[in-house]
């Protein structure tokens, strides 16, 4: 078989895997290149260090303004689908995440599909340490601009759209505005003069912020990361690979002699009436 035939039949979730390898590597990597080069100035950095890190821990942990509809501790957590639904799924993700763009590519027509059919209620978890790696802004300016579009009520389908329109990881395309704003066009109804306000003011970047402290302090350390009923199911459930048609019937099977749910308009999920969901997934605490 020919080198290209071979590249051919690999699958979308093989290259979601191998590119989270990759981005682990290269974060391990970066690491140590930052721990040797902070050796040769440890003496002279070291009274600004202790100011910087002193700084940081005594910013107050208090709630921020938060996008409407959002839920859980300090209102982190973006949901789509039905409240009352009998499955959560629970997805971590960085909107310059490569192997979150493989990953929503793939899999977010089946996760539509399980939401408009009351089956799944799914929390978002839009983190943005990217940003802190690799040059740019482009992980918390468009965690802002989802938040704004969940602000507006179209958080899935402009989410749908960003991830379908991902640049390159080293490509800061997203900490262009001007970008995002373009992007929102192909979303009915979300090119509003509130929306851009929101995006160009950075309406959210306090709650961005908040939400990356969250996934700081969780066990959680790579994107995506996805949970069903608060169990990992990427990359493996048990023995089974994670596929759109695993998916499913790892659904239905969680799902079995329970009700379904219901769902507005496009996916967006209706205003909880209990916190039932986050108590089948709760926000992980480091060990």
């Amino acid at each position: 078989m020919s080198e290209k035939n071979r590249e051919g039949k690999r699958t979308a979730r093989e290259r979601m895997l191998e590119q989270r390898a990759a981005d682990e590597a290269s974060s391990r990597r970066r690491k140590k290149l930052l721990v040797g080069g902070a050796v040769l100035v440890v003496i002279a950095a070291a009274v600004v260090t202790g100011v910087v890190v002193q700084n940081e821990r005594s910013k107050p942990e208090t709630p921020v303004a938060a996008p409407a509809g959002t839920i859980g501790d300090k209102n982190l957590v973006i949901p789509t689908g039905s409240a009352n639904a009998p499955a959560v799924l629970t997805v971590y993700e960085d909107p310059r995440c490569p192997a979150c763009g493989i990953f929503e590519r793939e899999f977010s027509s089946t996760i539509d599909q399980l939401e408009d059919a009351g089956k799944v209620y799914t929390n978002y978890h839009i983190v943005s340490f990217i940003d802190r790696a690799v040059p740019g802004k482009g992980s918390k300016i468009g965690a802002n601009a989802l938040a704004c579009a969940q602000d507006a009520g179209h958080f899935r389908d402009f989410h749908d759209v960003l991830y379908r329109n991902q640049p390159e990881e080293t490509n800061d395309a997203f900490g262009n505005k001007a970008v995002l704003l373009n992007l929102a066009k192909q979303v009915n109804g979300l090119d509003t003069p509130a929306f851009e306000s929101c995006v160009n003011d950075g309406k959210y970047g306090g709650w961005v912020s908040s939400v990356q402290q969250d996934f700081d302090k969780s066990s959680y350390k790579s994107t995506p990361t996805v949970l069903l009923n608060g169990q990992p199911i990427y990359p493996k459930n048990g023995s089974e690979e994670i596929t759109p048609a695993n998916l499913v019937k790892w659904v239905d099977a969680a799902n079995q002699g329970k009700q379904l749910g219901t769902t507005g308009s496009n996916g967006q999920a209706p205003a909880p009436t209990s916190t039932a969901s986050e108590a089948n997934n709760p926000s992980p605490t480091a060990g």
